[in-house]
């Protein structure tokens, strides 16, 4: 019975040591196509055990967090299964974030060591000023102090860290956001993850098959890539074709050069190979495409669909799940049969679901919050443990949606405030308080609405105070400032100054009307 994710690793290597397990391959335009690189189960073991040895060797013992900072690369999932192997806790952290978002996670998961990449490493220069740990480079030149990947895993000593043999041990804490505050750490113990694997490994036809030859461009600081696509591979022991970025033209050159077969995809890239020419024939070898991460628009699944001439196949979770809830391949329908137009699908083999309004369970078509309850889930928020499942088990998600009759799940709104952009989670407050900073800023409120391209778009609705600037130089003001202060993904797509926030009767800002006024043709912002 596997115990620790790292031995899933472990266990397809001694199965089929010399397959392929890793491919890396550059889309970016400037980078050469030279750069691809190839590694067996026996060489991802053989390194993450080294990663496991040089970890124990500086002192580090179970349970101490280790942080990644990393694009999507072979040497990442490498770091995460040898942090995983030596009883450590790995601490994946977007690498596009700022310095100051960074420096906040590191402070708060106390990391003692820190692997980077060439696309976070300036960044996490400036972050660990603040907050003293090791910093491992992978690719640019080490600075004083710092130690290149390379030299990390080859002086790892001869020793044999063990990780103690308890599934309910911490794995991970990956850092998401509620309604409102800081990034809360989601803890993830090896049970939640292992179950979620072993979920998602029973559904027929399988999310992952062996011959499999997965796309890994979700990114693995996200849970989605981490476990619902690196975590089911390497248990099904399919290749995982590693990108670095997101190019339209050249990812439908990789997938039909590297002969992949398992699209799991968010809906911006859905977005961008729509309507294209050269879909049809760049996906004619691919066996399914999975969309998650964030709602998917019912016209974009069709103009695809027509596009490609491949069903889309849809899931949905949360970091809190591990993440994946349910999929429309766990739905009960006829070989051929195309999935319900709208719908989730069915929960996982072993995941209970409710539908709850006003603390009673509803019937099939009525609609009330989600809760789930499963061996999957978290073990609440870093570093205490609260707000996770409830005494008898379940989790309260925040998502409103309804059942139908066959217990497929269709998501219709959030009782949360969460923004989900691009598959990341953006939480208003943050965004307001940065833009609160502003000098000139008299009120904000941020809410999201649809987007096409994103699934989300964050919009901000700005009070100026009293003789402050024209309005073309305070968004330029409030743009610059987030610019400097939030990741890109948390940027505003449009900033909106009136002369009042409306408010409920209890005095809070209602952002429910914002969003009416947001989707309407008043504001005329393009967005909606």
């Amino acid at each position: 019975m596997v115990v620790n994710v790292s031995e899933y690793l472990h266990l397809a290597a001694e199965s089929d040591p010399d397959g392929t397990a890793l491919v890396e391959v550059s889309v970016r335009p400037a980078v050469p196509s030279a750069g691809r690189r190839q590694l067996s189960w026996s060489d991802v073991d053989t390194a993450a055990d080294a990663v496991a040895r040089a970890l124990t060797g500086r002192g580090l013992v179970a349970g101490q967090r280790v942080a990644i900072v990393m694009s999507n690369r072979a040497d990442l999932p490498i770091a995460y299964f040898g942090i995983l192997r030596g009883g450590m806790v790995a601490v994946p952290i977007n690498p596009r974030s700022t310095a100051d978002e960074m420096r906040r996670m590191l402070e708060d998961a106390k990391a003692k060591v820190v692997l980077c990449d060439a696309d976070s490493v300036g960044h996490v220069r400036e972050a660990v000023r603040a907050h003293e740990c090791e910093v491992v480079v992978d690719g640019p030149e080490p600075q004083n102090g710092e130690v290149s990947f390379d030299a990390f895993i080859g002086e790892a000593p001869d020793i044999n860290p063990v990780a103690p043999p308890d599934a309910e041990s911490l794995a991970a804490i990956l850092y998401t956001s509620g309604a409102s505050g800081q990034p809360r750490g989601v803890m993830l113990s090896h049970r939640a993850l292992i179950a979620n694997i072993e979920q998602a490994a029973s559904v027929s036809p399988p999310l992952v098959a062996r011959d499999d030859r997965v796309l890994g461009l979700l990114p693995m600081f996200h849970i989605y890539g981490l476990n619902a696509v690196l975590g089911v591979a390497v248990k099904a022991g399919a290749q995982v074709v590693m990108v670095d970025a997101f190019d339209p033209a050249g990812l439908l050159e990789t997938v039909k050069a590297e002969g992949v077969t398992n699209l799991p995809l968010a809906p911006p890239v859905l977005a961008a190979w729509a309507g294209r020419d050269d879909v049809r024939a760049a996906l004619s070898g691919v066996r399914v495409i999975i969309s998650g991460a964030s709602p998917l628009d019912p016209d974009l699944a069709s103009l695809f669909v027509a596009s490609a001439g491949h069903p889309i196949e849809q899931g949905y979770g949360m970091t809190e799940a591990s993440p994946v809830v349910a999929v429309t391949l766990a739905s009960a329908r006829d070989e051929g049969t195309p999935p319900k137009p709208g719908s989730v699908g069915h929960s996982l083999p072993g995941i209970e679901m409710r539908i709850v309004s006003d603390g009673d369970d509803v019937g099939p078509g009525d609609l009330g919050e989600i809760w789930i309850r499963g061996d999957n889930l978290f073990s609440g928020y870093w570093p205490d443990g609260t707000d996770g499942p409830n005494d008898d088990g379940w989790y309260a998600t925040g998502d409103v949606g309804f059942a139908d009759a066959d217990g497929d799940l269709t998501i219709v709104d959030r009782l949360k405030e969460l923004v989900i952009v691009s598959g990341f989670n953006v939480y208003p407050s943050e965004v307001e308080d940065v833009i609160g900073e502003v000098a000139g800023v008299s009120q904000v409120a941020v809410v999201g609405i649809p987007d096409e391209q994103t699934g989300e778009a964050v919009l901000a609705f700005v009070v100026p105070q009293p003789g402050a600037a024209t309005e073309d130089a305070l968004v330029g003001a409030i743009e610059e400032h987030c610019r400097q202060r939030l990741a890109r993904f948390k940027h505003p797509a449009r900033i909106v100054v009136i002369e009042d926030l409306p408010h409920s009767a209890t005095g809070k800002v209602a952002k429910g009307q914002l969003r009416a006024l947001a989707r309407g043709d008043a504001l005329n912002l393009g967005l909606a």
